[in-house]
């Protein structure tokens, strides 16, 4: 073959392979931008009388267009919104009646767009003044985790479920968890910062440069473990928080008023507080000056919900340890007979709704449920009739006896068995009269429920976190109604710290504005049933809580 023809047949298989290249640019078709945009809202509730809607400040929206594969919504109060379908639901949170701009942007092939703007006039009735002066301080506050806490992260389900849709009942982690690890360790490095500008609420998260990612998203930051992750990612700057009601499966509880605040946190541009679940709106659980607690539906798995504790004091894992060690009161029962008067007074009867959580027995001063006996106090609770009541115990205070103000607090104990049996050893302001509950504030140093066999709580009660929503901790400790334990509080300005056995379970940190720095007084006592105690077994006849000390420490 000559050379001529040899470059013949090459040129033709180039002409040849450029029209294929160009019939297959065609088949990406023309990049025409969406045409004939239109957006239509409806304001729920809008009537003849009502012309800005019903309050709840929600509307709904509808774009059209051809040639259109998606489209976004730019609120002009800070929110953004992407709907596929053209169709969203926008509730906007500014009290009374307000103008906004709506800008719907309608994105075609090759990312080509369109867009429209409309205006239109929403009320809202919603409010949290109250939460966002906490947030802020009225001008600017930064928050942390609350890393010397239990609980202060934590996950549970997001369903019907009444007892549990409100709490971290999967996991709870323990206090500084993810201080250890290389994986985790960037969580308490954040700082997150709310402020007031003008009358908008603002946000921005100081990761340190390296976000933790639960393992679902961590691609979003380049990671690709499969495991919870420390990464680099940049938080995005300054966000804009809205604030709204819950909707949330805790507002349909019965008692959802004191378990959470009901308002919102929506945050603009993919804001999220510290951990990384895919989210962006948390739900206000409780909030003071100086304490939070959040929980959000985990993205992508609505089944979850996680749990977020926050402090206005930085995280410090080897905070200066204050202890007391000069003995000031005590009691050690080594006198037989009743408990000592000089000490020790009673409180006797069913109380106001059985102490105010539903108990079913009465409380005496009979030596057959209150008595000193071998070294030890013993406290019986024992099924007959008493008072009205099937059942009968005890409970003493040291009330009007021995009040004080910071300490420690040991005391040895044996504990109860039976389900329904719930013994406590506590602490209550002596205020509570003139203060009421939970005000007056409450030091829970060890409770214990025979139907979760041998599981030690150390809890704090205090405005926000009351009843079903205390601030508490917990732990399994072997052998509770087989052998005596030491359960003890130190309890200083700095902190409130609960142990078993000298084994911290739960510790918060004390602040001027709680109610933990003033007289308290002590509270030994069995109760049967109630809210906390539970179901109380048919077989059950009699059991005793058996004390060897009590001692304070100053």
């Amino acid at each position: 073959m000559n050379k001529k023809i040899i470059i013949k047949i090459v040129s033709l298989f180039v002409i040849l392979l450029m029209t294929g290249c160009q019939k297959d640019d065609f088949t990406f078709g023309s990049l025409d931008a969406p045409a004939n945009l239109k957006v239509t809202f409806d304001i729920v509730g809008k009537t003849t009388d009502t012309p800005f809607g019903d309050g709840t400040g929600k509307v709904n929206f509808k774009a059209t267009a051809d040639n259109v594969i998606s489209y976004k919504y730019v609120f002009s109060d800070g929110g953004v919104d992407n709907a596929p379908n053209g169709m969203t639901e926008k509730r906007f949170n500014k009290t009374g009646i307000n103008k906004y701009t709506v800008t719907v942007i309608a994105y075609g092939k090759g990312g080509v767009s369109t867009n429209i703007t409309t205006e239109l006039e929403v009320f809202s009735d919603f409010r949290d003044a109250q939460a966002v002066q906490f947030l802020t301080g009225g001008t600017s506050k930064k928050w942390y985790w609350a890393a010397a806490e239990a609980a202060h992260l934590g996950v549970g389900p997001n369903d019907s479920n009444a007892e549990k849709n409100w709490i971290p009942d999967y996991y709870k982690a323990a206090p500084f968890e993810k201080a250890g690890s290389p994986t985790s360790s960037c969580l308490y490095e954040n700082v997150l910062t709310f402020s007031l500008v003008g009358e908008q609420l603002k946000f921005e998260l100081d990761n340190g440069g390296a976000t933790f990612f639960n393992a679902s998203f961590e691609s979003v930051g380049g990671g690709s473990s499969g495991s919870d992750a420390c990464l680099p990612y940049n938080t995005g700057g300054a966000k804009t928080v809205l604030l709204g009601p819950s909707e949330s499966v805790v507002m349909k509880n019965p008692n959802h008023a004191q378990q959470t605040r009901g308002t919102m946190l929506n945050f603009s541009d993919g804001g999220f507080m510290g951990y990384y679940i895919g989210q962006s709106s948390y739900e206000i659980l409780s909030i003071t000056e100086n304490r939070m607690t959040v929980r959000a539906v985990m993205g992508g798995n609505s089944s979850l919900a996680w749990y977020h504790t926050f402090t206005t004091t930085p995280p410090n894992q080897n905070p200066p340890t204050t202890d007391y060690t000069n003995l000031v009161w005590s009691d050690e029962f080594n006198t037989d007979g009743a408990p000592d008067a000089s000490k020790w007074v009673y409180d006797l009867g069913n109380g106001d709704n059985g102490w105010g959580n539903s108990e079913k027995q009465n409380y005496t001063n009979s030596a057959s449920n209150v008595i000193v006996q071998g070294g030890n106090l013993k406290i019986t609770a024992k099924k007959e009739a008493s008072g009205g009541f099937n059942y009968s115990s005890a409970r003493l205070k040291s009330e009007g006896k021995y009040d004080f103000t910071y300490g420690k607090v040991e005391v040895r104990a044996k504990l109860p068995t039976g389900g329904g049996t719930w013994p406590a050893i506590w602490m209550l302001g002596a205020n509570y009269a003139t203060n009421s509950w939970p005000s007056c504030g409450e030091i829970d140093i060890m409770e214990h429920v025979g139907n979760s066999q041998n599981l030690i709580h150390g809890t704090l009660h205090y405005p926000g976190h009351s009843g079903g929503s205390a601030d508490s901790g917990s732990k399994t400790i072997p052998n509770v109604s087989t052998e005596f334990h030491v359960y003890k509080t130190i309890w200083s300005p700095a902190s409130v710290k609960i142990y078993v056995d000298d084994e911290l379970i739960h510790s918060v940190v004390n602040e001027a504005s709680l109610p933990f720095n003033k007289d308290f007084f002590l509270i030994l006592n069995v109760a049967m049933g109630g809210n906390f105690g539970g179901n109380i077994d048919a077989a059950f006849t009699q059991s005793s809580m058996e004390i060897d000390y009590v001692r304070v420490y100053q």
